[in-house]
């Protein structure tokens, strides 16, 4: 990748997030290559404000003010859904519409009653994507960017308890489940040539390609 460094075995590696649940799912995406995993909220960094207008330039804002902090080289990802009926929405501020404290349930809520403002009840009127964008920095400011899509459509009721945002709600195309009623295994594994399911699977996929 350029002039990036291979990570290795034993190298350390930051993670961005102060997000308990999006931490868990880097670990299991993480947990064969031998790296030493901590995050911005294990070491108490602040958490920076988010005042990208774009998933990449979130992303870069938080991988740079870890890398910075820390002078060790960070990971982070900055994902949303986008919704086609609602102009894209909520995007960028998919955890703003959850609120503070988070509640998905009540984002989730949302996203319908906007759906149902607009009439959007047909499956082909719900279309929807997850979006995934992984900016790796190094403390002396360089970085490199990797995206993945996932793209399905918007049910209701929510199906399942597994997984965390908006995944109850979301069901990928070709399958019959959503991404709640689905093992951490089932939406994220890959391999080589077989991207995965899910977006930070796929954003994952190219990561490894280019840098594990």
């Amino acid at each position: 990748m350029g002039d990036w460094p291979k990570l290795s075995r034993g190298d350390t590696l930051v993670l961005a997030t102060h997000n308990a649940g999006k931490l868990a799912e880097f670990r299991d995406l993480l947990k064969d290559f031998g790296l030493a995993i901590t995050s911005a909220g294990e070491l108490g960094l602040p958490e920076p404000e988010e005042t990208g207008t774009t998933f990449v330039e979130n992303a870069r804002l938080k991988a740079h003010a870890a890398a910075k902090a820390t002078g060790q080289i960070a990971l982070s990802d900055d994902s949303g859904i986008s919704v086609d009926a609602l102009e894209g929405a909520p995007g960028v501020y998919t955890a703003d519409w959850a609120g503070i404290p988070r509640d998905f349930g009540r984002a989730m809520q949302k996203v319908e009653d906007e759906l149902q403002k607009r009439g959007a009840t047909a499956p082909s009127e719900r279309r929807a994507a997850f979006n995934a964008t992984f900016c790796l920095a190094h403390p002396d400011g360089r970085d490199v960017i990797f995206t993945g899509v996932a793209p399905g459509t918007l049910v209701w009721p929510p199906r399942g308890e597994n997984g965390h945002g908006y995944d109850p709600m979301f069901l990928p195309d070709g399958q019959t489940r959503t991404f709640g009623e689905m093992s951490a295994e089932e939406k994220h594994s890959w391999a080589p040539g077989k991207p995965g399911l899910s977006h930070r699977a796929r954003a994952f996929a190219k990561f490894v390609e280019d840098i594990l």
